[in-house]
């Protein structure tokens, strides 16, 4: 694979048009950035940047949210959706406060070993925290590889072959080692695939790359096939969940079943397994007089 995303030019690009995001600004610290990246995940920028401030705010080092019970943090993640992020979040604040002086980890395989931590979240703390040159890799990326290099409307399934081309797109010194730009190019590449080499309409009139680009010089084939539908959300498991959530979110303790059950009540099964599910992830818990509370306040 040769290079087909010029680094200078992507960087150069990146100096220009990058948005001013507040996890972005200087000082900020190896936890901050944790809870960008998971907050981020499944979520779009513009609804994180509000409940991100607030919580590094409420919680600026992981022994202050640790100290919390989990029910809070869960109120505090408010409607981000996908709330085990929140669960898992407070559990890594348990670990980093215990077993890392109260400072995440700078290393992709320790952090790694915190509670739901994966590959992608490790790494975009490593490099983006840190400076560690590590490549890092999120749908953006892949889809500005995809086009640039492959000449493919979309990527395929992720795959290891991902981090190895991002890691030989990545500038170097004339050693062949990691230039210290590396870090920085991984978050442009990041920024480019999100403002303009976007999944639906691209704008390749404006794409710093579009000289280089092979998806473009082979006329943008399957440009019309959307990358895949956006999930549908009212009427599915995902909004009743979210229901359920609401009523202990804005109650200060356990509540009776009655209360849930006045949530939803267009299809009393789907509520009953939306409850369930809710159990079995550890979000609500069941209290010894049979009421229902959120993790940690039952």
């Amino acid at each position: 694979m040769s290079s087909s995303v010029p680094p200078a030019t992507v960087l150069t690009w990146f100096g220009l048009a990058k948005r001013e995001l507040p996890w972005r600004e200087p000082g900020i610290s190896g936890w901050q950035i944790l809870i960008s990246e998971i907050m981020l995940q499944q979520t779009p920028v513009a609804r994180v940047i509000e409940p991100w401030t607030r919580w590094v705010q409420r919680w600026p080092v992981p022994s202050a949210m640790a100290a919390e019970p989990a029910g809070e943090v869960l109120r505090a993640w408010g409607k981000l959706g996908y709330p085990r992020r929140a669960l898992r979040l407070h559990e890594c604040s348990k670990v980093i406060a215990a077993q890392h002086d109260d400072r995440v980890p700078d290393d992709v395989d320790v952090l790694l070993s915190l509670p739901g931590i994966g590959d992608y979240t490790a790494r975009a703390v490593a490099c983006f925290a840190y400076g560690q040159a590590v490549p890092v890799v999120d749908t953006n990326v892949r889809r500005v590889i995809a086009r640039a290099v492959h000449g493919q409307a979309q990527p395929g399934s992720p795959s290891k072959a991902d981090l190895a081309d991002a890691e030989r797109l990545a500038p170097r010194e004339q050693d062949g080692t990691l230039a210290a730009t590396a870090p920085e190019f991984s978050a442009a590449l990041m920024e480019l695939g999100a403002l303009v080499c976007t999944s639906r309409n691209p704008d390749c009139t404006i794409c710093p790359i579009a000289a280089d680009c092979r998806w473009l010089a082979r006329g943008r084939p399957d440009a019309g096939i959307p990358a895949r539908r956006s999930q549908r959300y009212e009427g599915t498991d995902r909004q009743v969940r979210g229901r359920l959530l609401d009523v202990l979110r804005d109650t200060s303790g356990p509540v009776e079943r009655t209360r849930l059950d006045l949530a939803w009540t267009t299809d009393t099964a789907q509520r009953d397994r939306a409850l369930d599910s809710l159990l079995t992830d550890g979000l609500v818990e069941l209290t010894d007089d049979g009421r229902f509370a959120l993790a940690g306040e039952g």
